[in-house]
């Protein structure tokens, strides 16, 4: 699978590679920003089952 972008989008199916939930891959769902910049999505597993993760620690491996 080639890397497309770091930015996630709403839609796009990405792989996360850094901290907890690091190995897991989803659809992103509900980008978030907080007052002091950092981004947090909303992961969609194939399951169903989701899970929040920081946006720097995923890569979009499929755009929407």
């Amino acid at each position: 699978m080639a890397i497309l972008s770091t930015q996630p989008k709403d839609g796009d199916i990405c792989k996360v590679v850094k901290g907890t939930h690091a190995g897991k891959s989803g659809t992103v769902r509900d980008i978030h920003t907080s007052k002091t910049g950092t981004v947090t999505i909303t992961v969609v597993q194939e399951n169903g089952t989701r899970f929040k993760t920081l946006a720097r620690n995923v890569e979009v491996t499929k755009g929407a």
